[in-house]
């Protein structure tokens, strides 16, 4: 009858494909499927059909309008990321993240996170400090690195009132042998496989997880021996320790953990790939970066930003989201059908992959105008108004949406702030800048640039 369900597979390629030859260029890939075969679509690798949804409407519909029906067990994210983060906001589901959803929630409103602003801004002027001494110098800086730096300070300060400038390197080495990790990775970590390199990734992953584990459960360990600090405001582990469930339940010491765990390393990788992001663009369109001096100038007059300065720092906040529709740190989102749907009439059987990809969607072309380029305008009230909703996804999207994104957010434009009114970033001449999709989207190469102080000394 008309307007009944399908039940044929989407469109897409004929034949299997080879997975190991998807992951070699994942974005290109999604990019070519959506091109060729539509925004519902499909492919099938290892047997199975994995579908590929690419327009607002059906994001809206996975992600918030019919989401208890959509889980992330057994989707890519859970294999990839549970051994890691444990049973966490990031890779919970059903009952259990929608308690702990709402025992974390009141960590991360917006006044709680705007407490911090002081801490984010000291962090961001030690980081502009050292830049000025390698520009007095004429030296290149590794900006994602020392991003990372930065982010894991602000977040373990913020979170845990700590202080991991000891453990940082050894957190930041950690960090890349578990992304090198997961981008090779392949069914459960602890599989057998013959070859000798995977074998030297998933050692250096195993040594990388004890790492975090022992920092992590260390640090959780003291604040319940010790209690808060005396001398300082409570942070969000306080915030998450007095939580209780309508029965009267603390988030147990495995949940803490998990919990820890996740946020310091979810906080801290993705601002610092969406703050790179941020600087290369702005580097590479100089007209923008000027006008977010110009507004740094007139609202700070060189001082520190508050967090109170935040509504009057437009561009600067539109070219960071700007930037983060162009290079999503999150560029794929998978889910698993927990029951029986429909998308587009086509009836979806229980137990479907399925997959979103921001990195496609920021692009769509029936959204965006003239995706490719970099417009922070995109972002002015009136623009917003006049996009579907879940056009846009960088934080995730409907009841799931990242419980950090108002923290993200005041961190990300703080540093630019902080660092921009005193510095301009240049690209270093002939390094090549190529998004490289692993857990985060980040520079395959890194990104290197030459930091110049400003003549005005931008204000002051």
């Amino acid at each position: 009858m008309p307007g009944s369900p399908v039940h044929n597979r989407p469109p897409g390629p004929a034949d299997e494909l080879d997975l190991a030859g998807i992951r070699n260029d994942p974005l290109a890939f999604l990019t070519a499927l959506a091109a060729d075969y539509g925004d519902l679509c499909s492919h099938r690798t290892r047997g199975e059909v994995v579908w590929f949804v690419n327009r607002p409407d059906l994001v809206r519909h996975i992600l918030k309008d019919n989401y208890t029906a959509w889980t992330k067990a057994g989707t890519p994210d859970d294999f990839m990321l549970t051994p890691l983060l444990g049973t966490g906001l990031l890779t919970s589901d059903g009952p259990v993240w929608e308690r702990q959803r709402r025992l974390c929630a009141p960590a991360f409103r917006a006044r709680q996170v705007e407490e911090f602003d002081t801490l984010m801004t000291d962090a961001a002027q030690d980081l502009t400090a050292a830049w000025e001494r390698a520009a007095a110098a004429g030296r290149t800086v590794r900006v994602d690195h020392d991003f990372t730096a930065l982010t894991l300070r602000i977040v373990a300060d913020a979170l845990l009132g700590a202080d991991l400038a000891a453990a940082g390197p050894g957190f930041g080495r950690a960090v890349d042998d578990i992304n090198r990790f997961i981008g090779h990775f392949d069914g459960e970590p602890t599989a057998p496989v013959q070859d000798e390199a995977f074998r030297r990734l998933r050692r250096s992953y195993t040594g990388a997880q004890t790492f975090l584990e022992r920092v992590v459960g260390m640090l959780v360990a003291a604040r319940r021996y010790a209690g808060p600090p005396v001398d300082r405001p409570a942070d969000l582990l306080d915030a998450m320790l007095s939580a209780r469930d309508a029965h009267g339940d603390a988030l147990s010491d495995r949940e803490l953990h998990d919990q820890v765990l996740t946020m310091v390393m979810a906080g801290h990788e993705t601002t610092a790939k969406a703050l790179s992001w941020t600087v290369h663009l702005l580097d590479r369109h100089p007209e923008h970066a000027a006008g977010v001096r110009a507004e740094l100038a007139a609202v700070l007059g060189g001082r520190a930003p508050r967090a109170a300065d935040l509504p009057r720092l437009e561009l600067t906040r539109r070219c960071l989201e700007e930037a983060i529709r162009l290079y999503p740190p999150v560029w794929l989102i998978s889910r698993r059908a927990a029951a029986k749907d429909v998308l587009d009439g086509r009836s979806v059987p229980k137990g479907t992959l399925v997959c979103i990809s921001p990195w496609t969607l920021h692009r769509h072309p029936a959204v965006w105008d003239a995706p490719e380029e970099f417009r922070p305008s995109r972002f002015t009230a009136t623009a917003r108004q006049g996009r579907p909703a879940h056009a846009y996804v960088p934080f995730g999207g409907g009841p799931r949406v990242c419980i950090g994104q108002s923290f993200a957010t005041t961190e990300a434009v703080l540093v630019l702030a902080t660092v921009l009114q005193r510095l301009e970033l240049r690209g270093s001449a002939g390094h090549p800048v190529v998004p490289e999709a692993l857990v985060t989207l980040r520079p395959r190469d890194g990104l290197l640039m030459t930091p110049h102080v400003l003549a005005d000394g931008g204000g002051r």
